[in-house]
């Protein structure tokens, strides 16, 4: 068993997750046939067989799905090594795994990275996009250090941190421009678009609205606030999307942006990370980093 090494450990682990060799091996950055001998070389250590392989797929073995688990808690333990060391040094360095949610990511991380580059010369920061809730799993699970999210998580073991507090604005079709702006429950009444179910997004906009889900239109959903703004300006009804994605998103698309009359709509925006990872304080400290990057000072 000494010949098992962390990075045959860490290709099962990739493995597991996909079910595919070529996004685990894209995934851990090697090639199909390398990542491929490696599970072998497990195996045969081991003395069993942990994937059952088939032209289409790769499935856990029973023993594979008992194996992975362990695995895990092993990778955990030796993460948690290593920012324990991390911890004891000066600034903030090496490797950190940020999750960021869609209506956030593409408007709020290049200003991250130049603010981390700046006080953090040493850190390399690894972005991963996705929803709310699978965000919260990967942190849970030690494949995220820290996560840029809508407020509130209500996940017991995670630190919540308010960055920033924006407001919601209201996308109509050009014409609309001068119209009476609608209250929320005109907006109820109307051709809402959202984004597709798992987006907090869509959940904020529902509640403003006072709504519970929308009218069955779920083929007008999106999957992006880009694609939002377009079919407004399509003609297919109207949208609400973050301050912060509109200079981006509505620059030249031919739509009316406007605000809302007091008490505008709005998101609080926070980083959240483990309460247990032994970082926790140099990412309190991050945290302050990141919400001068947005150019919010309350």
């Amino acid at each position: 068993m000494e010949n098992i090494t962390l990075r045959q450990l860490r290709y099962f682990d990739a493995l597991a997750r996909s079910n595919h060799f070529g996004r685990a091996a894209k995934a851990c950055a090697v090639t199909q046939p390398a990542l491929s001998m490696q599970i072998k070389d497990l195996e045969d250590t081991l003395g069993v067989a942990l994937i059952e392989r088939s032209a289409r797929q790769v499935r856990l073995t029973k023993l594979g799905e008992e194996m992975v688990l362990r695995v895990r808690d092993i990778l955990r333990a030796v993460d948690q090594l290593g920012d324990t060391a991390r911890a004891s040094g000066d600034g903030l360095t090496g490797r950190f795994r940020l999750g960021m949610i869609p209506t956030i990511a593409p408007y709020l991380l290049p200003a991250i990275i130049k603010a981390a580059a700046k006080n953090y010369p040493d850190l390399e920061i690894h972005v991963r996009e996705g929803i709310t809730s699978k965000l919260v799993q990967e942190l849970a699970e030690g494949r995220l250090d820290a996560a840029i999210v809508a407020l509130p998580i209500s996940e017991p073991s995670l630190t919540e941190v308010a960055l920033f507090t924006e407001n919601f604005l209201l996308v109509r079709p050009a014409r609309d421009k001068k119209s009476p702006l609608p209250d929320s429950q005109t907006l109820a009444d109307a051709k809402l678009l959202l984004l597709e179910e798992g987006h907090c997004f869509r959940d904020q906009a529902l509640s403003f609205c006072k709504m519970q889900t929308a009218s069955p239109r779920e083929a007008l959903d999106a999957s992006s606030l880009s694609t939002l703004v377009q079919m407004v300006r399509a003609d297919l009804g109207v949208t609400l999307i973050p301050e912060m994605a509109a200079p981006l998103e509505t620059r030249s698309a031919g739509v009316s942006v406007t605000r809302f009359r007091e008490p505008q709509p709005s998101r609080t925006v926070g980083m959240v990370w483990r309460k247990t990872n032994p970082l926790a304080l140099k990412f309190l400290q991050l945290s302050e980093v990141v919400r001068r990057a947005g150019g919010y000072r309350n």
